[in-house]
C-alpha cells in the first residue's frame, strides 16, 4: 500500500525540476540555451517513439475498428466535454488560467507506454491498445491544438497559438515518421538500448518542465497560486479521472465488448500524455502561461499512474480467480 502512495521516480524528477526552477530559474542566455536543448531533446524523443512502434502489431490491432472509435471518442470527445463542462459550471472554483490547463489536459492524446503496460497487466487486448494509443498520439498532433483553441477561449490564456501547429509537426510528427521509417534498420539497436531511450524520454520532460517553470517563476507563479487553490485543483483532477474511468468501463460494457476489449478501452481511453503535453504546451501557449497551464496534467499524470496500477492489479487478480476452476478441472 505504501509503495502505491509514493510518487514514481519520474514524478520526483519533475518536482525537483520545479523546485530548481523556483530557486534558480533560467535567465537570459542560459534560458535560451535551455530552450534549444529542450527542443532538441523533444525531436530526439519522438524519433525514438517512431522507431519503437511495432508496425505489425499496430496493423493487427486496427482490425478492431469499433473499439478504436470508442477509445478515440473517450479521448477527444468525452474528456474535452467534461473539462469544458466543469469550467463552465464552476468558473469560480479555480483561476481562469488553471481552467485553461484543465481543458488542455482534457484535449491531450493518450499515452502509449502506460496504456499498454496497464492493459497487459490486467490481461486485456494488448495489440488493440498499441494500435489505439499510437493512433491517438498521431491524431493529437492536430486535434489537440484545434480543441484547445475551440474550447479554451475566455478561460485565462492570453492566446492559443494555432500557428504553432506547423512547429508541432516539425518537432513531433516529422521525427516520429522518420524514426518509424528507419525502424527496419535501427529497430534492433532500439530494442537493445531500451534503458537509454527511457532515460531520454524522462530527461526531455524534466528539461522542458524546468524551462517552462523558469519563465513562470520569473512571472510570479507562486504568488498567483496559493496552496488552497492547488488543493482544489487536485480534487478537480481526481474527479475528472474518476468520471473517465467509470464512463469508459460502463459504456464499453453496455456496448457489449468482451472483457479484454473493455480493459483496453478503459486504460487507453483514460490516459493523458504528459510526454506529448509538455512540448506541445510550449508551442501553443505564451511562455508566461505554460507553467500554470501544465499543472493540471502534472497532477493528473501521477493520479492516473497510481489509480490504474491498483485497478490493473485487481483486474489481473479477478482473471486469475476466473481461470482457477479450469485449471483444477484439467
Amino acid at each position: 500500500m505504501l509503495r502505491r502512495l509514493i510518487p514514481d521516480p519520474f514524478i520526483i524528477a519533475i518536482l525537483a525540476a520545479v523546485a530548481l526552477a523556483s530557486l534558480l530559474p533560467a535567465r537570459d542566455g542560459f534560458a535560451t540555451l535551455v530552450g534549444w536543448l529542450s527542443t532538441a531533446t523533444v525531436v530526439l524523443l519522438f524519433f525514438f517513439h517512431g522507431a519503437k512502434l511495432p508496425r505489425d502489431q499496430v496493423l493487427a490491432g486496427l482490425k478492431h475498428w469499433r473499439l478504436h472509435l470508442v477509445i478515440l471518442a473517450a479521448t477527444f470527445v468525452m474528456f474535452p466535454l467534461l473539462g469544458l463542462g466543469l469550467a463552465r459550471a464552476l468558473p469560480g472554483l479555480l483561476p481562469p488560467l488553471l481552467w485553461t490547463g484543465v481543458i488542455y489536459l482534457a484535449a491531450l492524446p493518450a499515452t502509449v507506454q502506460s496504456a499498454i503496460a496497464f492493459t497487459s497487466i490486467a490481461r486485456g487486448n494488448v495489440p488493440a491498445a498499441i494500435a489505439s494509443s499510437s493512433a491517438s498520439q498521431m491524431l493529437g498532433i492536430v486535434l489537440t491544438p484545434l480543441l484547445v483553441a475551440l474550447l479554451a477561449g475566455g478561460h485565462g490564456a492570453q492566446e492559443v497559438r494555432l500557428s504553432g501547429i506547423g512547429r508541432i509537426v516539425l518537432e513531433i510528427f516529422v521525427p516520429f515518421v522518420v524514426g518509424h521509417g528507419l525502424r527496419p534498420w535501427i529497430g534492433a539497436w532500439i530494442a537493445r538500448n531500451k534503458g537509454v531511450i527511457a532515460v531520454t524520454d524522462r530527461a526531455t520532460i524534466v528539461i522542458a518542465v524546468y524551462s517552462a517553470f523558469s519563465v513562470a517563476v520569473i512571472e510570479g507563479i507562486w504568488h498567483r497560486l496559493p496552496l488552497p487553490v492547488l488543493g482544489v485543483l487536485t480534487l478537480v483532477c481526481a474527479l475528472v479521472l474518476a468520471v473517465a474511468l467509470g464512463v469508459t468501463w460502463g459504456v464499453s460494457g453496455l456496448l457489449g465488448f468482451p472483457r479484454e476489449d473493455r480493459i483496453a478501452i478503459t486504460f487507453c481511453g483514460t490516459k493523458k500524455s504528459l510526454i506529448q503535453g509538455v512540448p506541445m504546451a510550449r508551442v501553443l501557449f505564451p511562455a508566461a502561461d505554460v507553467g500554470i497551464v501544465l499543472l493540471p496534467i502534472m497532477i493528473f499524470h501521477q493520479m492516473q499512474l497510481m489509480a490504474c496500477a491498483a485497478i490493473a492489479r485487481r483486474m489481473a487478480g479477478y482473471r486469475e480467480d476466473e481461470e482457477e476452476p479450469d485449471v483444477r478441472r484439467s
